[in-house]
């Protein structure tokens, strides 16, 4: 999505998303996600970790199990941040979490991407998109 759109759809009330890739290892794989959501006055900030459970067939990451099985507060996902801007959100989202401000997409395509990221055969280094994953950009 194109900034506008991402500002446009979080002042409609609509969350924005975006996949993070792999976490954990190999013993243990998770995935993650972060998304910016309109709150009353502010728009919040958070990751969501999953075990990686999914397969081609199934990519609804609403039904993973969490990835820290001792946080409760995963059903809903970590909050990292709140700004009163829309634009002061994705910044601090994308300085927290790694996300990049053209790769935004609507709630619910996250998942989309995920299956993307299973068909290419779970790419640790970097993204079937050819960019490499937060965790291992410099300065991340």
């Amino acid at each position: 999505m194109v900034e506008p759109f991402i500002v446009g759809a979080l002042r409609r009330g609509r969350s924005v998303e975006q996949f993070l890739g792999p976490v954990g290892s190999p013993e243990r794989p998770g995935v993650r996600y972060t998304e910016v959501r309109t709150a009353r006055t502010s728009y919040e900030v958070y990751v969501h970790a999953f075990e990686d459970v999914g397969h081609e067939g199934f990519v609804d990451l609403d039904v993973f199990p969490p990835f820290d099985q001792e946080t409760e507060e995963e059903d809903f996902g970590q909050l990292l941040g709140t700004a009163e801007d829309p634009q002061d959100a994705l910044v601090l989202a994308e300085k927290l979490t790694g996300a990049v401000r053209g790769r935004w997409v609507n709630q619910g395509v996250v998942q989309d991407e995920y299956g993307d990221f299973v068909r290419a055969g779970r790419p640790s280094g970097m993204s079937a998109g050819g960019w490499l994953w937060p965790g291992l950009r410099t300065g991340s």
